[in-house]
């Protein structure tokens, strides 16, 4: 399988380029990088987006702001698309759905590779009918592109699906504007932003007398890779051009 990485400078880009340089049954062919140049075992980090023109599947970590018009053009060489890009809010995805159309490849978009996050959002899900309110605290590095994360998007969207009236009672003022949170269709979520930290959430369900609290913490990128590589192993036999998530590759 020819494979290619586009934002090959960033941490994620450059330890999926890594991963894959190293993995069986794989051949990575191209990196790209609009802003920065180099190497990654021996593979150049090319400027010119024609560097990923022949993969079979690209992985596609660039930055929000350029993301939409990279897919424009690996839609037009008919690559397969692997997305960890942030930043795929409702809004967003049905711009993609209008790009991407009937193909003629696929695309995956994934809010979290982290196979343990993937498994606290279906858990979440699952928690929803039986409390009336939840809320979403996350907290990341301080150089994460965007907030809330789109794992705590996701989660949200998935909570109120089964949950739609989150029933609260609050009296409290907010002497701060955004003290209680961002809201995401009725479930409100706590972005943190610290050095020190790599990716951490935490889903809150209050009832009477009673919290439920599910937890999820990420201590190392590597643990992506493991979901990454069933993306990038997977999305040639994907059901439909688009998806989103990593529920369909594991089962869920």
């Amino acid at each position: 399988m020819k494979v290619g990485v586009a934002g090959a400078s960033g941490q994620m880009g450059g330890l999926a380029a890594s991963t894959l340089l190293e993995a069986d049954g794989m051949h990575l062919i191209g990196l790209y990088d609009a802003h920065t140049s180099g190497n990654i075992g021996g593979v150049p980090i090319s400027q010119d987006r024609s560097a990923l023109d022949g993969c079979d599947v690209i992985v596609e970590f660039s930055r929000p702001e350029v993301v939409m018009g990279n897919l424009e053009v690996w839609r037009q060489y008919g690559a397969n698309v692997v997305v960890g890009t942030s930043g795929f809010d409702a809004d967003r995805l049905a711009e993609l759905e209008d790009l991407w159309g009937n193909g003629p490849a696929n695309c995956l978009v994934v809010p979290n590779f982290s196979i343990g996050a993937v498994l606290m959002m279906k858990i979440a899900e699952l928690v929803g009918p039986h409390y009336p309110v939840s809320e979403i605290i996350e907290l990341h590095h301080d150089r994460k592109a965007d907030a809330p994360s789109g794992t705590a998007i996701a989660t949200a969207r998935r909570i109120a699906e089964v949950s739609p009236d989150q029933t609260r009672d609050i009296d409290s003022e907010e002497l701060y504007g955004g003290a209680l949170g961002a809201e995401v269709e009725g479930v409100r979520i706590h972005s943190v932003r610290l050095p020190g930290l790599v990716a951490h959430q935490r889903v809150v369900f209050g009832g009477d007398g009673e919290v439920l609290t599910i937890s999820h913490d990420t201590i190392d990128r590597s643990s992506f890779m493991p979901g990454m590589m069933l993306a990038v192993q997977s999305i040639q036999g994907q059901a439909t051009p688009l998806a989103v998530g990593l529920e369909g590759v594991l089962g869920l």
